[in-house]
């Protein structure tokens, strides 16, 4: 069975589920933080940021493991995202007073998200040194490098890429890109979750997570695929934030003390994915398909 589940498009459908399920949990790890910790909620959100730039670290050190740094690249990047952003967020809607926006029917928008937009300056300034890096392998920008006819340069010759912070910023920033994309989107004064154009986006993200899908079912390298699937796996969450907002889904994973039951199958789904991971070789057979198969997104 092992065997089997090392070629395609079971290793493409292992990374997506890694990515996928975890974000779900992500959401009610901070829930249960708030909830667990009250009042010393942000010196457990510094420790859980904290543990994520060790996590970090310690991949960076095992850098010739590429399992091992990508495993860490990613929740090392998860919980600086989590415990040093979303929480900083939380701080301060609350220390500048800022009050819960009644959306009707029982829904509110939480006083973090509606502060989180501001920080989009700082998303794509920031974004600017990812994008003319000439050592990028992100499809997405190498694209936009040709068709646009951006020269940023050839890549540097056996430039050894650091695996652990490489797949920590590829989470971080797909997270608050999306984050942003979507808090901006629902603004009613531009266009609010109820507006036509959302309907568009919806469907646009459909297409967009069936066409990234379809290159994932083809990686035949467990650590490729996982890099390749946390934009895949994000797009695809995309659409499950969207069905939320219009409240055509419960989001049990921002209610975890009520719905016990359902998270405990989300954590078990996840661990048994985790352990077919664990189950793979510490380093990729190299791909058999001599170049033709698509690069992972980093």
């Amino acid at each position: 069975m092992i065997a089997a589940l090392k070629r395609p498009p079971f290793i493409g459908a292992i990374g997506f589920a890694l990515v996928f399920i975890f974000t779900a949990i992500g959401h009610s790890v901070m829930v249960l933080i708030m909830d667990i910790f009250g009042g010393a909620q942000f010196l457990a959100a510094f420790a859980q940021g904290l543990l994520g730039a060790i996590m970090i670290y310690i991949g960076v050190r095992y850098n010739d493991d590429e399992n091992v740094a990508t495993w860490l690249g990613f929740f090392g990047g998860s919980w600086l995202w989590a415990g040093w952003v979303e929480f900083s967020y939380v701080y301060y809607s609350r220390h500048v007073g800022i009050e819960p926006l009644d959306l009707g029917g029982g829904h509110k928008q939480l006083p973090e998200y509606m502060l989180l937009p501001s920080s989009i300056g700082f998303l794509f300034t920031t974004l600017v040194f990812f994008f003319f890096n000439r050592e990028t392998r992100c499809n997405a920008f190498r694209w936009m490098h040709k068709h646009l006819h951006i020269p940023v340069g050839k890549p540097t010759l056996n430039y050894q890429r650091n695996i652990s912070t490489i797949v920590a910023m590829e989470k971080f920033y797909i997270t608050w890109f999306f984050y942003v994309f979507l808090l901006v989107a629902y603004d009613r004064r531009i266009l609010g979750a109820e507006h036509p154009a959302m309907y568009a986006i919806f469907f646009m993200f459909i297409i967009w997570s069936i066409y990234l899908l379809n290159r994932l079912r083809k990686f035949t390298r467990l650590t490729s695929a996982f890099r390749y699937a946390i934009p895949t796996a994000l797009v695809a969450w995309s659409t499950v934030e969207i069905l939320g907002r219009w409240r055509f889904l419960t989001e049990v994973w921002v209610q975890p003390q009520k719905y016990v039951l359902h998270m405990t199958i989300i954590a078990v789904a996840f661990i048994t994915v985790g352990v077919i991971f664990a189950l793979f070789p510490t380093v990729d057979a190299p791909d058999k398909d001599d170049g033709r198969a698509p690069q992972p997104a980093e």
